[in-house]
């Protein structure tokens, strides 16, 4: 069950990088990721995933990876949102969509406003419609610190990198920041996203505070819409949602299933990916098993 390379055509035509593994007839899971990084993210989780009998399937969101990067202003998430109805819409069924961070507020459109018919559960990663600021800003803020003048090397990105994850394994060994750097004429190394997309989250956070409450009321409002199957995900040290915003999401979805993972930060799949995947793998068996051994 080697993984396959494939393109699909995301919302408004816009060409979107994906590994998909598994068994060509196992239940269909679509992975999205956080911002900032690629469908590499999930490659150990792909791997369980398939072993498991699914048919796991993650992209590249728009602007990341290998991804087409959009025209100017084609960063909102309801952009992100129909890339990924796209894409489930070329799936052998409705899938189940499992989203971190960026991936899951997308879900969250897709599945609750967007498309509903084209999903079959969601599982959100560390990520809630009530965010803390604060771990909303360490984000941004790390995303926008090189994206103009880049690194001299990728020694100097896997410092940076081991400063801003400080309590995390040096797993960003320089060899292995090759598929998240990209080299110019200048000789300098960029991050693989299109600058435009943090400019343009940068450009709506910094116009008002309110934008945060914006956000929040825009994402209560999808997830009190969605009727599938919801699991969230949270880090047990997450500095972006907190005990309280889990709350509240149980006030919005009271049925969904929900995880605690101890020891893992923002950062779930990185910190603890053998807990993460024991985690939803039981939720997959548990909501889609009527699926198995027709």
């Amino acid at each position: 069950m080697l993984p396959k390379t494939i393109t699909y055509k995301g919302y408004n035509g816009l060409q979107i990088s994906a590994t998909a593994q598994g068994p060509a007839d196992g239940f269909p899971v679509l992975l999205a990721h956080g911002g900032g990084q690629t469908r590499h993210a999930w490659a150990k989780t792909l791997d369980e995933l398939a072993d498991a009998g699914f048919r796991a399937t993650a992209i590249d969101m728009r602007g990341h990876g290998e991804s087409e990067w959009a025209s100017e202003g084609g960063y909102d998430m309801s952009d992100f949102a129909g890339d990924l109805a796209s894409v489930a819409g070329k799936l052998s069924r409705p899938p189940a969509l499992i989203g971190a961070s960026l991936g899951g507020l997308a879900g969250l459109i897709a599945a609750g406003e967007l498309a509903p018919q084209k999903f079959a559960s969601l599982t959100l990663v560390d990520i809630a419609p009530k965010m803390e600021v604060a771990g909303v800003s360490r984000v941004v803020e790390f995303m926008q610190a090189y994206a103009d003048d880049g690194f001299s090397s990728h020694e100097e990105a896997s410092q940076v990198i081991s400063k801003y994850m400080p309590d995390r394994k040096k797993k960003d060994a320089p060899r292995n920041l090759a598929r998240y750097l990209r080299a110019r004429d200048n000789g300098r190394f960029y991050w693989h996203w299109d600058p435009q997309f943090i400019r343009q989250v940068s450009e709506a956070r910094e116009r008002s505070e309110q934008s945060y409450e914006e956000a929040s009321e825009k994402f209560s409002v999808a997830a009190e819409k969605l009727t599938l199957p919801v699991h969230l995900v949270r880090g047990g040290t997450s500095d972006m949602v907190s005990q309280d915003a889990v709350r509240h999401f149980q006030t919005l979805v009271p049925k969904a299933a929900f995880t605690d993972i101890a020891d893992a930060g923002h950062m779930v799949v990185g910190d603890r990916n053998d807990v993460f995947c024991e985690a939803i793998i039981g939720f997959l068996n548990l909501t889609h098993k009527r699926h198995f051994n027709p």
